[in-house]
């Protein structure tokens, strides 16, 4: 880009001024992500298990060639998952770290899934998370430095998490909730209601 703005060889792009965290607070200004560092996530596992984890990960729990469910659970197992009893991992799915899943009896797991689990995520019993779900217990902090900031994920028995769904860090989701398609969950829902849109908002009951 610099090149392009500066062609004419008698033209010299401006110096970089040495950076200002503080003129980095006010509105416009550049945060330096060279500055940003680990917050508060806690590495619990050494870099030779992620890296054997990172090989399995991409050869069979995501390979859209693997058809069998309980070859993805035994390996998530072997990796640290707790996972219960009569779990479908049929699809390609992507786990960063499996030794932070708890996942309960019956549950479902649809194609392209993403369990993004730098902090821990539990899952109840006979939950659904469908089609290209994203869950993620990360993100930035955005006013000055973008450090990484985690919290876990808590999904109670009975939810259903509809296809292309976003549920961010810190979230609970309470026993039996529904949450529509293309719906990002920000914060935590009851029980037993349907919610679903960007920010996520109640619908209505799911019972009623």
């Amino acid at each position: 880009m610099a090149s392009e703005l500066f062609r004419d060889e008698h033209v010299s792009p401006p110096e970089t001024p040495p950076h200002d965290i503080e003129r980095d607070r006010e509105p416009g200004g550049v945060i330096d992500l060279s500055r940003a560092d680990q917050g508060n996530y806690v590495k619990v596992r050494s870099t030779l298990i992620e890296t054997l984890w990172f090989i399995a990960e991409a050869t069979i729990i995501s390979n859209k060639l693997v058809p069998f469910s309980a070859l993805r659970v035994a390996l998530l197992r072997l990796f640290g998952a707790k996972i219960g009893v009569g779990c479908r991992f049929l699809h390609a799915v992507h786990v960063k770290a499996p030794w932070n899943l708890v996942v309960g009896d019956h549950s479902w797991f649809g194609a392209d899934a993403w369990i993004y689990n730098q902090a821990p995520i539990r899952i109840g019993s006979n939950v659904c998370i469908s089609q290209r779900t994203f869950l993620t217990t990360g993100s930035h902090e955005m006013s000055t430095t973008m450090n990484l900031r985690v919290a876990p994920i808590v999904i109670e028995d009975g939810v259903w998490i509809t296809a292309n769904c976003v549920v961010q860090m810190g979230v609970t989701i309470g026993r039996s909730t529904v949450v529509t398609p293309l719906s990002v969950v920000h914060r935590s829902l009851a029980p037993e209601g349907v919610y679903g849109g960007n920010p996520c908002r109640f619908i209505r009951k799911r019972f009623d």
